[in-house]
């Protein structure tokens, strides 16, 4: 808990980090409710970042960039950390700075695997093995 004095009052709270999963599986689906025999929100595919925001048993109530909810089995998930472009366009730079040279162009709804973070630019790398650096704000996911 970490405490903050508002006005001479001193408050707790919580330093909540939201928590991420990946899709592991090649194509995962997503249900309404945490069931196998639940009715199939959407499939997903590997390395797609999802907000956990409940958790129940083995399954995990997740939200996507639009905001869309359904349950995924946990055991289909993993650590590792990804994001997805949330802009219709996303230059992906040799350095973490627009005064760096443009390496590609991924689009809207692209996977970018998260290597490494630095003032507020995502290095990673695309679908197709480029490695570069993306601005945070263009993008979704941890």
């Amino acid at each position: 808990m970490k405490t903050i004095a508002v006005l001479g009052l001193a408050f707790s709270v919580a330093q909540a980090q939201a928590e991420f999963v990946s899709i592991a599986g090649n194509k995962v689906n997503v249900r309404q409710t945490p069931s196998t025999k639940a009715e199939l929100a959407w499939e997903l595919t590997k390395g797609y970042p999802m907000q956990v925001t409940q958790k129940k048993g083995n399954w995990l109530k997740v939200k996507d960039f639009e905001g869309e909810l359904g349950w995924v089995y946990q055991p289909l998930t993993s650590k590792r950390a990804h994001h997805i472009v949330k802009a219709k366009t996303a230059n992906v730079r040799s350095g973490p700075g627009t005064q760096h040279k443009k390496v590609a162009t991924i689009h809207k709804y692209d996977l970018f695997q998260t290597l490494d973070k630095q003032n507020g630019w995502v290095k990673g790398k695309t679908s197709e093995g480029q490695v570069g650096w993306i601005s945070k704000k263009l993008l979704w996911g941890w």
